[in-house]
């Protein structure tokens, strides 16, 4: 079955970097695109970044274009999340995602706290 783990969050002061990862498991994982999300306290689940495959098209939401860089190395079927000057209001649950199927697939998270 489809298995996403995520690691990487942790605490981090406002303009340190973080690098996430998801180890990926269950389909054939060069062939579909992944995305991560995020989710704060109290707000609605956004769409941070997507990578495609083949391919490696990137796509950001605005409010981190610049500053994360999403990547992927199929041969360890794992995608990175590489986030720079980080925010007090970037704290949140991040989450990476598959779609396939009509189904959407979603590991445990990694919690990022930005903070002094």
């Amino acid at each position: 079955q489809v298995q996403l783990v995520e690691s990487g969050g942790g605490l981090v002061q406002p303009g340190g970097s973080l690098r996430l990862s998801c180890a990926a498991s269950g389909f054939t994982f060069s062939s579909y695109t992944m995305n991560w999300y995020r989710q704060a306290p109290g707000k609605e689940r956004e769409l941070v970044a997507v990578i495609t495959s083949p391919g490696g098209g990137t796509n950001y939401a605005d409010s981190v274009k610049g500053r994360f860089t999403i990547s992927r190395d199929n041969a360890k079927n794992t995608v990175y999340l590489q986030m720079n000057s980080l925010k007090p209001e970037e704290t949140a649950l991040y989450y990476c995602n598959l779609k396939r199927y009509r189904s959407d697939y979603w590991g445990k998270g990694t919690q990022v706290t930005v903070s002094s």
